[in-house]
């Protein structure tokens, strides 16, 4: 966390009346750009259009992207920073160690001193492992430090220490109101920031685990075949029936055929004659000349003797 001198005071006061906004709006973009080497910066506040970016030379992008009086805006405010930050001392110089430092910024406080584990006279309270804090603060009954290399912050409120993941936030200043979990905020490259927004890592030592996965769902069956599932069987095929053959001259009244057949001789006849005989039964019925009954009987007679 960095004090403004009283040039950086001064100079956040005069943007924040000339452009319309508040004082914390200045400092996000001031803290934006000067993360960002003074040429660039990402950002994100409310008066500013929610998140943005911008790059010297007019590119300009926010939330409210059809605003282009506020583009504009914002434009000239990240540009004015570049400039301030090049040509003012607009950041104190941290505190040496065991010296305290009070800001006041936008109707809260901040208090904090920088330095090692041990600072005006109090031990260290933050779990082990945290490395070295780069600032730290009290106020009333509550207590903060921040480690920017293990992106932890760790809040002490009435002898509990909770320890928060800070992400990828880089931590410019904290400003409380009433009591730290409503009202603790602190200003970022992303704008204000609540610590009761941060994931939650330790309390007291206790890891706070993830909650856990939700259930899987029970496996039911598909209600339709599935694509690869085996085609029906192929149907039988139907039997084929070949044609008598036409029937061959042959003797008649003897007994014996006179010529050479092609069916088994039978009773007399061969099987090709007994079957000619059946068809000519058959015409005889269709034309009325035999009944049904006659035809049936006639035919049956013939067949026996195959």
């Amino acid at each position: 966390m960095t004090l403004l001198t009283d040039d950086g005071q001064r100079i956040v006061a005069d943007m924040s009346a000339r452009y319309g906004v508040s004082q914390d709006a200045v400092l996000t973009l001031l803290g934006a750009v000067n993360a960002g080497g003074l040429t660039q910066a990402q950002f994100s506040h409310p008066e500013l259009g929610g998140m943005g970016q911008w790059s010297q030379g007019g590119m300009i992008m926010i939330g409210d992207m059809f605003n282009n009086g506020l583009k504009m805006t914002v434009d000239q405010m990240c540009t004015e920073c570049a400039n301030h930050l090049r040509g003012v001392q607009v950041y104190a110089p941290p505190p040496p160690p065991g010296s305290w430092q009070g800001q006041s910024q936008g109707g809260g406080s901040s208090l904090f001193v920088s330095g090692g584990q041990q600072q005006g006279g109090f031990n260290s309270w933050w779990p082990q492992g945290l490395g070295q804090p780069s600032s730290t603060g009290s106020q009333n009954d509550m207590s903060y430090a921040v480690f920017p290399q293990a992106r932890r912050l760790a809040i002490r409120l009435g002898g509990q220490v909770t320890v928060y993941d800070l992400g990828d936030h880089e931590v410019w200043g904290f400003s409380q109101q009433q009591g730290y979990d409503q009202s603790l905020t602190f200003s970022s490259q992303f704008g204000v920031v609540r610590v009761a927004d941060l994931p939650m890592v330790s309390v007291d030592g206790r890891d706070m685990a993830p909650p856990p996965p939700p259930a899987p769902e029970p496996w039911s069956p598909p209600e339709t075949p599935l694509a690869f599932a085996p085609p029906p069987p192929a149907p039988a095929p139907e039997p084929q029936f070949q044609p008598a053959p036409a029937p061959q001259p042959g003797g008649q009244g003897s007994g014996h055929s006179t010529g050479q057949s092609t069916g088994q001789t039978t009773g007399g006849m061969s099987t090709d004659e007994l079957f000619s005989m059946i068809g000519k039964l058959a015409e005889l019925r269709d034309k009325g000349i035999l009944s049904e009954d006659e035809f049936q009987a006639k035919k049956a007679d013939l067949l026996s003797r195959i």
